[in-house]
């Protein structure tokens, strides 16, 4: 194994009747801005057991958080809570509500002249608000990192940040709150948990049997109850399971010492910010194309996969490992999510300005960084 090191901050509070914890883990004397998304949680009960797990407390609300979180949105936040001189942050709702929330954070302490430097530039976060989170929607992972993924729509940009500084001080994570999730919200978790798992463990051998075991069992875990889900979609132990699944994934663990992908999601968020898909619609038309293109590279973990969580026997490592992604590819299928770009009526117009925007002027990306301009553009021709 090579030299790592590995450092997660967040305070997970897990499991039921845990929002009541919120006034204890909240620093007291604070101004609070809570953040939230289109209304579920305000319909649901969520809001309800937060706003009496804060009574005597002062707070401000902002709600509109997209989707894909809108950077015009997030700053029309940023302006607020410098008004009000706010000096803790709040998510109550899924993943992109908490990005939206780190972005502000790092935005609000942030130096420059313009905080979308921080995603087009890359400018390194020095400070940040601190910000907890209730979780509504296991997905992607932002409970326990300190990733963000923030749109411009008259960009048509959806660009992605990293930093220790807007890692949540503590994550609420009762599973009760996903039982009014809709089926299309739960299929989307699924898939986004298991290509976060993808993009750390289907990649080149770096000797690390143990997160690669870690990895499979989260594969295992998502897929099992992934299954089980639209039967019993209020079944406390299976909702449970993939909220744990999709923290699991993207929280650092099965990363440390990885040679980490992100091709399918590097893709993925430009078929997001063109076309409006779903970030887990667009990641279930990808990555399985990643897999098919890249197939010699990957053969290892490929075969790997199929063999240790789809339990797909034989000699032919080639056809092993095909079999693999058309589980995957199935398994989806089944949940009701669509794996072709033709499926929601998209062509080949845009290809061109995608491939030129992620592998534009020589940049390669992938674990290897060895796929460039004319390898996105065969991908997405896969995708069709």
């Amino acid at each position: 194994m090579n030299n790592f090191e590995w450092h997660n901050p967040v305070r997970l509070v897990f499991g039921k009747g845990t929002i009541s914890r919120l006034g204890q883990l909240i620093p007291p004397h604070v101004k609070l801005m809570i953040n939230w998304g289109g209304g579920s949680v305000k319909k649901n009960g969520v809001w309800e057991q937060v706003v009496t797990a804060l009574a005597g407390r002062k707070f401000i609300d902002f709600g509109g958080i997209e989707a894909n979180p809108q950077y015009s949105t997030l700053m029309r936040a940023v302006g607020i809570a410098r008004k009000e001189k706010i000096g803790f942050l709040l998510s109550v709702g899924g993943g992109s509500v908490l990005d939206g929330t780190k972005f502000i954070a790092a935005a609000l302490e942030y130096s420059g002249a313009d905080p979308w430097d921080i995603l087009e530039k890359g400018e390194r976060v020095e400070k940040a608000v601190p910000l907890g989170s209730v979780l509504t929607l296991p997905a992607t992972g932002s409970e326990m990192n300190g990733n963000a993924v923030i749109s411009r729509q008259e960009n048509r940009q959806k660009l992605a940040f990293g930093s220790e500084k807007v890692m949540p001080l503590f994550s609420i994570l009762d599973p009760m709150t996903t039982y009014s999730l809709s089926p299309r919200q739960t299929a989307n978790g699924v898939v986004d948990t298991m290509v976060h798992v993808f993009e750390q463990y289907l990649t080149k051998d770096v000797a690390n049997p143990l997160n690669e075991r870690i990895a499979e069992a989260v594969l295992k875990t998502t897929i099992e109850n992934g299954k089980k889900i639209f039967l019993e979609p209020e079944n406390y132990e299976i909702r449970s399971n993939l909220m744990w699944s999709a923290t699991m994934a993207l929280n650092g663990l099965i990363g440390v010492n990885a040679a980490q992908d992100w091709t399918s999601h590097g893709i993925g968020h430009e078929l997001t910010a063109l076309y409006g898909l779903d970030h887990g619609q667009s990641l279930a038309i990808v990555s399985p194309n990643v897999m098919r293109y890249k197939k010699e590279q990957k053969k290892r973990m490929l075969v790997k996969y199929a063999r240790n969580v789809w339990n797909i026997q034989g000699s032919d490592e080639d056809a092993v490992a095909m079999a693999g992604i058309d589980s995957t590819v199935g398994f989806w299928n089944s949940l009701g999510v669509k794996t072709r770009l033709s499926d929601y009526g998209i062509g080949e117009a845009d290809f061109g300005f995608i491939a030129d925007r992620l592998g534009g002027n020589g940049a390669k990306i992938g674990e290897n960084r060895d796929i460039g301009r004319d390898d996105i553009a065969s991908i997405l021709r896969m995708s069709l």
